[in-house]
């Protein structure tokens, strides 16, 4: 059986200010801690923003948790990821470009520090569920190299749901040890989150990490669950993304119950999102780089189940339907159902968990961008955060103050647009030129943060073909306007 293995500006927040939030009291146990990360979930798609999508489960838990309607994730998988596990913005370490795939050879650096080896620290057991992508092609960047006591999943971004394949490879293990298993993907993750819920010692505090790789593309359910949108949604391809994400819900039903039944919910948070937007463009709603194997995967540009609502873009943008989604924190004991509007990021998840964990620095810690949400989420203060980056990279970037939104497009001609967020969360209008001092003031530190980014990982790995073979280059066609993301072309030379 093969294996993907065998593929070849001033930091915002340091770790040293961490201390446990003043509501909860020295003698209190740290929370257990279980996140959920859906992948390429619209905005739109949870029953509690309006869908006709069945989320009860997480609909309940948004509910009675604090929503969080501004929490950006970045605009794609990796760099979503990275973000989690490090409380760092991808771009300090050369993961801010598109996504790791099955050829490249690079992941997140072992230098930083991640969510579960500082939880490790503190006493935490640690176990991962799901879709990892932060590095396949060396054991040292797999989860039980980084942190995790166990690990049942699979490495790259997508496989097929049933297979646990892609491109013939088998990419689904458990502690290191590969196996091909058929049954449907989020019953495993589902059925295994349950067993390690079950297994915890009540003694110290668990954090699991349960990543779905649904609603991703491939589009894939089972039949029983297409079965429950019969008659009510007529797209094939919509249908059996609402069927996905309705399994999504059963298992978040079971990971709730798992809790309730072993006496553990009222001391557990449940922090719930997605990693990026739903996708908008075929070319980035799958890791199917050709027409015919978008068409296999049912991914086609005519028939993109995913909806963000009033957002503009989607997946692989910087425009807020690519970057802004479903978010909360749920936590019996502690949180008050709340809205907040504040603009937060993935990065703050790490800091707010430690912080709550009551873990103290160590030397050698690396500053983080992210900050402690606590005061936002359980007293409803502003933001922590004087500006958020969305992400940069040599070709775009985007920040966000306050309201204001800047983006910036560096390929030629060149486009810098300013949004009022608050009035237009659309990103219909471009104000910028009736506001030159805020594009100054925010182009100034989007540059100061692009002044510190390492060199794309991704963008290094590619081909640079010259002399004979021509270059590879970044092709200036993209429609940004259309949710899309630079790509890489072949320009051949003359013969």
């Amino acid at each position: 059986m093969k294996s993907f293995r065998k593929l070849k500006v001033a930091p915002a927040f340091c770790l040293a200010c961490l201390a446990l939030p003043p509501a909860l009291a020295a003698d209190v146990r740290p929370p257990n801690v279980i996140v959920i990360l859906a992948d390429d979930l619209g905005n739109a798609d949870v029953g509690y923003h309006g869908s006709d999508i069945k989320t009860p489960n997480i609909d309940k838990l948004a509910m009675e948790g604090v929503r969080l309607e501004s929490f950006h994730g970045m605009p794609v998988c990796t760099p979503s990821r990275a973000a989690l596990m490090t409380g760092r913005y991808p771009m300090r370490y050369g993961l801010q470009t598109l996504v790791i795939f099955p050829n490249h050879t690079y992941g997140l650096p072992t230098d930083e520090k991640t969510l579960p080896q500082a939880l490790k620290s503190a006493g935490y057991q640690t176990s991962m569920v799901g879709k990892w992508h932060l590095g396949h092609a060396d054991r040292k960047f797999w989860p039980q190299n980084r942190g995790f006591d166990h690990f049942y999943g699979n490495l790259v971004g997508e496989v097929d749901y049933f297979t646990k394949t892609r491109g013939g490879i088998v990419d689904w293990q458990r502690d290191g040890k590969f196996a091909q298993e058929k049954t449907y993907y989020l019953t495993l993750i589902g059925d295994e989150a349950v067993r390690e819920i079950d297994a915890q010692d009540k003694s110290k505090p668990f954090f699991l990490y349960f990543a779905s790789l649904a609603p991703h593309a491939p589009y894939q359910a089972r039949r029983e669950d297409e079965a429950r949108y019969s008659g009510s949604i007529k797209d094939p391809t919509r249908l059996t993304y609402a069927a996905m994400i309705t399994s999504i819900d059963d298992q978040v039903g079971r990971i709730v119950s798992a809790l309730d039944r072993r006496g553990l919910r009222e001391n557990t948070l449940i922090v719930f999102a997605s990693d990026n937007g739903g996708p908008r463009s075929a070319v980035v709603a799958s890791g199917a780089h050709s027409k015919e194997e978008r068409t296999e995967s049912g991914v086609l540009q005519e028939s993109l189940p995913a909806s963000n609502g009033n957002l503009r873009g989607g997946k692989g943008s910087l425009y807020e339907g690519g970057v802004r989604v479903p978010a909360f924190f749920n936590w019996p004991a502690r949180l008050k159902p709340a809205v907040v509007n504040e603009p937060v990021h993935m990065v703050d998840v790490m800091p707010t968990v430690l912080a709550l964990a009551g873990v103290q620095p160590q030397a050698g810690d690396k500053p983080l961008d992210g900050k402690d949400l606590w005061p936002t989420l359980a007293e409803g203060k502003p933001t922590p955060h004087e500006d958020i980056l969305v992400n940069v990279e040599a070709f775009r970037g985007a920040i966000i103050k306050g309201n204001w939104k800047l983006m910036k497009l560096a390929l030629l001609p060149g486009k810098t647009e300013l949004f009022d967020l608050a009035a237009d969360p659309g990103e219909k209008t471009d104000i910028a030129a009736q506001h030159p001092e805020v594009v100054q003031d925010l182009s100034d530190r989007l540059v100061a943060y692009a002044e510190q980014q390492k060199p794309s990982e991704w963008l290094k790995a590619q081909p640079d073909y010259l002399g004979a073979q021509g270059k590879t280059v970044l092709d200036p066609d993209f429609d940004i306007d259309d949710g899309g993301t630079p790509h890489l072309k072949t320009v051949l030379p003359k013969h």
